[in-house]
């Protein structure tokens, strides 16, 4: 039988497999029909850090082919010919809220946001965001089409996110009115990912439910697809026993640092929560659970303390410094170095993962667009507004460029990404900031 040609769901009901062993076999090629109808497999993932950077240390030097990168870029370094740096990509949103609360809540879905209580700096106060995001507006193409139906549709990462809910801590929306709000808990993501996990007393694998189905199942699969399955599983384990160990020396791993506690805490555990929650992302499209997914550091305003870089200071207050202020400009260059090393890191992640089914890694087949609400802290600029792409060669675009653009709005970079998915939509967000069509990346 040639499972290019059958439907995924009757597929799988026809081997009696369970709901619960769907996750752990949704890509393998030998089983599924993703690619059926021949064409590449396309993801997007949306990484977000806060609070504006340091234009003269992340702007590369030259531009098209022939460009250097500055300090905070460094890290992505290995990935310089799969990376495309857009400059010059405006945010034009206008209409209530200050502008990190635009900066924020305006980034993904290019509209304005409601009148509102919300009341932030000497702005006008706002509410929630006008319309859908753009990781939630490709969600909902894909969804609608059974050849790029995937368990989840997006999945929303978060770390280090605040316990709050305003318009400074959401940037994905289901529709105008409706945030979106990340998972910042790897148990819990875990938990959502592959099965209800049990107290933490009593936890124990999340694999058992699933045994019998994944046993009967690998004796149907080749040998790439038992070796491909199998590590799949390790690694939920090995995350499984981690969690564990973790639980038992709760006090020590989760220190509650001596702030205002008025302010955002963050404990000295974001970098590990950070490469778990990787790890997480990218386990689940490589099961394909889902295409769309959302990784957010932290949220606008935020006053996250990183001690594991040495910075006592809080980082909003830090990016309010004047720019003659050497120690704090350092300081911000080190936060900013340090989101680039995580995007490397989900980089070099996808990059070394084969792609299920089909030639070359998970990162041809994927987008990573990493972004920001302000151009640059002190200023509280909405222009300039640092975008990083990496992937997309399954998208069509040429990378390995550094590219200047003529003050485009930011609705017409997610034009671009949206019909590199075949959503062939002329307007979003709102209309007159569409004005000029997509951005040629090709």
């Amino acid at each position: 039988m040639n499972a290019s040609h059958i439907n995924r769901r009757h597929f799988l009901r026809d081997l009696g497999v369970s709901a619960a062993a769907l996750p752990f076999l949704s890509g393998l090629p030998g089983l599924m029909a993703a690619a059926a109808d021949g064409k590449k497999k396309q993801r997007l993932i949306i990484m977000f850090s806060p609070n504006g950077t340091i234009p003269w240390e992340f702007w590369p030097e030259g531009e098209g082919k022939e460009f250097q990168l500055k300090r905070i870029l460094k890290p992505l370094e290995p990935f310089k010919k799969q990376m495309l740096t857009l400059q010059g990509i405006n945010n034009k949103v206008g209409g209530d809220g200050d502008r990190h609360m635009r900066g924020m809540s305006c980034l993904l879905t290019g509209t304005e946001l409601f009148p509102g209580n919300i009341q932030g700096g000497s702005d006008t106060p706002a509410g929630w965001a006008s319309g859908i995001s753009i990781d939630q507006e490709l969600k909902n193409f894909l969804q609608s089409r059974d050849e790029t139906r995937t368990r989840f549709g997006s999945l929303e990462f978060g770390v280090a996110v605040p316990n709050r809910a305003d318009p400074w801590t959401r940037m994905s929306y289901s529709g105008p009115n409706k945030p979106v709000a990340p998972i910042d808990d790897p148990e819990q993501m875990l938990a959502r990912l592959y099965g209800q996990m049990k107290d933490k007393e009593s936890l124990t694998s999340i694999l058992d439910d699933v045994r019998d189905d994944l046993a009967r199942v690998s004796k149907n699969l080749g040998a790439d697809d038992r070796t491909r399955l199998e590590e799949h599983l390790t690694l939920v384990r090995e995350m499984e026993a981690e969690l564990q160990r973790d639980d038992s020396n709760a006090e020590l791993s989760h220190p509650i640092p001596d702030i205002d506690p008025d302010i955002e805490l963050v404990n000295d555990n974001t970098p590990k929560i950070s490469r778990m929650q990787i790890d997480l992302l990218v386990n689940s499209m490589a099961n394909d659970m889902t295409r769309i997914a959302t990784l957010q550091f932290m949220r606008s305003v935020g006053q996250a303390r990183m001690n594991w870089l040495g910075i006592k200071d809080g980082h909003h207050g830090l990016s309010h410094e004047p720019d003659k202020n050497l120690e704090a400009v350092e300081s911000l260059i080190k936060i900013n170095e340090w989101f680039a090393g995580e995007l490397a890191y989900l980089t070099k992640k996808l990059a070394e993962t084969p792609e299920p089914g089909a030639d070359g890694s998970m990162l041809d087949h994927t987008t990573i667009i990493w972004l920001n609400e302000l151009g640059k802290g002190n200023s509280h600029t909405l222009d300039d507004v640092p975008f990083v792409m990496l992937g997309g060669k399954a998208h069509g675009f040429q990378m390995g460029r550094s590219l200047k653009f003529d003050k485009a709005a930011h609705n017409r970079l997610w034009l671009t990404v949206a019909q590199s998915m075949d959503h062939d939509i002329k307007i979003f967000g709102t209309e007159k900031y569409c004005d000029g069509g997509p951005l040629n990346l090709s």
